[in-house]
């Protein structure tokens, strides 16, 4: 109910005569909770209604004057992402896309996630998630490496460097070569 109460009252702030003047509150009210993409602000205010023409103009001022910059936010969403998710280039790749960065851009910006990083941040995901696993028997880190890969492969990152990182780590832990199948397998 007080969700609903202000929204009404968020709307309600909308001045309805002036497209412009409506689209610069619904742009200003959206980068206050986050930074966002000339895309997802494009899109907001065609849901809000407001005209194309009247949109690009804002959105024009409002990259001229700093406040949208996509460049910036792909550079900002892949380290935050990458650290603190702990997704895989793949992953990060996707929700750029999503969210209207163009290909170029969020190329650029994965760059800063170099292969070693990524294995390193694949790493550190699988030790955590193996303090809580049983990996006393064969059978348990079988189970527990088929866990490991398909968590790795929801959170982006390549088969191949899942299976080495999977692999090490059991290793690690008692796993025989034989016990872990072809190293191909991912």
């Amino acid at each position: 109910m007080a969700w609903e109460s202000t929204r009404s009252r968020a709307r309600a702030a909308d001045p309805p005569d002036d497209p412009e003047t409506t689209a610069k509150a619904i742009c200003l009210r959206l980068l206050t909770d986050r930074a966002r993409t000339r895309s997802e602000l494009a899109d907001a205010l065609r849901r809000r209604g407001i005209e194309d023409a009247v949109s690009a103009r804002i959105l024009d001022r409002f990259d001229e004057v700093g406040l949208i910059d996509d460049e910036a936010f792909a550079g900002q969403w892949v380290r935050s992402r990458h650290q603190h998710r702990g997704l895989g280039r793949r992953a990060i790749a996707m929700e750029l896309h999503r969210k209207g960065v163009a290909k170029e851009v969020a190329d650029e910006a994965l760059a800063e996630v170099d292969p070693e990083s990524e294995r390193a941040r694949a790493r550190e995901l699988v030790d955590k998630r193996l303090r809580t696993m049983t990996v006393d028997g064969p059978d348990d880190r079988v189970k527990a490496g088929r866990r490991l890969l398909g968590m790795l492969a929801r959170k982006g990152y390549p088969s191949g460097v899942s299976n080495e990182v999977v692999r090490a780590a059991l290793a690690e832990r008692g796993a025989e070569e034989d016990e872990l199948g072809p190293p191909d397998l991912a």
